[in-house]
């Protein structure tokens, strides 16, 4: 089950990534500094729906740094959303020392603060 997850949204990263490279519509996963290959590769298990919040590994790490997090934000689509935990998300993101400011919109997840989660 969990291969079938990650293989269903590796399709569907690679799909939005080739609709908004060859649409027009302004910003890119190549905009974005986002390799898909590798973020999938080395991060799809670190948030997907099913499971416990993992801590990512180094090489997620290494594969997620380069992005533009407020740009990457304006490639989430409702369909993204239901194939990833974007609680998930902005956890490895924070795990791997990246700045997710709270508030901030990525389709229609806003992400709360670190006292939040904490309460929540």
């Amino acid at each position: 089950m969990e291969i079938f997850c990650i293989r269903t949204l590796a399709l569907a990263i690679f799909v939005l990534t080739g609709t908004l490279m060859f649409g027009n519509y302004g910003v890119s996963a190549t905009t974005c500094q986002i390799d898909v290959r590798d973020v999938v590769t080395e991060c799809a298990k670190f948030v997907s729906k099913l499971g416990p919040e993992v801590p990512p590994s180094h090489e997620c790490c290494e594969a997620i740094k380069p992005i533009d997090v407020q740009c990457a934000c304006k490639l989430v689509t409702e369909k993204i959303e239901k194939l990833i935990s974007m609680d998930k998300a902005v956890y490895v993101a924070r795990t791997c020392g990246i700045d997710v400011p709270k508030g901030m919109k990525c389709g229609d997840y806003t992400v709360p603060n670190e006292l939040e989660e904490i309460i929540a």
